[in-house]
Formats: C-alpha cells, structure tokens, sequence
C-alpha cells in the first residue's frame, strides 16, 4: 500500500502532518483526526529524495522556496 501524507494548517499554529498507509482508492478519503478535535486534514503532495549517484545522504535534494522540511533553502544542511 503507497504511504500518504495528510496535512491540518490551524492559523497561528505549525502544520499537522500525518503519514498513513491507505489503499490508492482511500487515498482522497476523509481522515478522522487522531486527536477528535475535529480537524480536517487534507492529502498533500509527498517530498522525498534519494541517494544520489555517489549514494550521499541528501543526494538529489532541491530548494524551490521552501524545502520539504518547512524550512528555509540552505537552513537544514540539505540543500
């Protein structure tokens, strides 16, 4: 089963992320909120890299704007 990533921006707050491995057909589906406050939590595109061809960590990691972690470009010792 392909592992989703699922997403609640409250204002004011950090973004909740949730990683959950779901069938593709469940993939648009409602996700309850773990904590029942009523959230809603919606799926976001997955960012992930792989090793590059030396096999380095962080091989083929990119900065467009903000990097995948949330942080700023060149902040998180990736990019």
């Amino acid at each position: 089963m392909p592992l989703y990533e699922y997403e609640c921006v409250e204002p004011g707050k950090p973004p909740v992320v949730l990683e959950l491995l779901r069938a593709a057909a469940d993939a648009d589906k409602p996700v309850p909120d773990p904590e029942g406050r009523g959230r809603v939590f919606r799926r976001r595109l997955s960012v992930f890299a792989a090793g590059g061809a030396s096999g380095t960590a962080g091989g083929g990691h990119v900065h467009s704007g903000t990097c995948g972690c949330g942080k700023q470009p060149g902040s998180c010792g990736m990019g």
